[in-house]
């Protein structure tokens, strides 16, 4: 007889209940590792910007104060970005854990952008495949979001 963890055995006992379906066991990550995320704002007035964020509970742990600000609450992370870019994007960042620290083993962008152009996604910017250093490749998703996979730190040593 197969073991069930306590979540499944609860989600079946819920699902009688209801009588409705248990939820499918969640499907094993088959993408690539991403990263770090972030939400990157572009914003018209940095100081008005960060101070509303503040109130909300962020706090700042990088940045110019000038032109761009990377604010933290919790598990939640935002740039500010004042006259870098006209969109707000969706970052991630192979490589780094949330506070900017290397990661030991981690899927490099230029690995990233190959499944993905495997997978059919055009990409707007590409990172260049050559190097092993830091690189960035840019895509949409098919409402225009842009996506930003921005990796500062090299290729892990395998």
């Amino acid at each position: 007889m197969k073991r069930l963890s306590l979540v499944a055995l609860l989600s079946v006992i819920y699902a009688a209940c209801i009588g409705a379906e248990p939820a499918p066991k969640a499907a094993e990550n088959k993408g690539p590792r991403l990263g770090n995320f972030s939400v990157s704002l572009a914003v018209k007035d940095l100081k008005k910007s960060r101070e509303f964020y503040e109130k909300l509970g962020f706090h700042v742990i990088a940045g110019n104060g000038s032109s761009w600000s990377i604010l933290q609450n919790d598990a939640s992370t935002i740039g500010l970005f004042q006259g870098l870019f006209e969109k707000n994007i969706l970052t991630f960042n192979p490589g780094w854990d949330r506070n900017s620290k290397t990661l030991p083993d981690f899927d490099d962008v230029r690995d990233i952008q190959k499944t993905l152009m495997d997978r059919g996604l055009e990409f707007a910017k590409k990172a260049d495949e050559s190097p092993t250093g830091p690189a960035s490749a840019v895509l949409a998703d098919p409402d225009g979001n842009q996506i930003l996979i921005d990796q500062h730190v090299a290729r892990p040593q395998k």
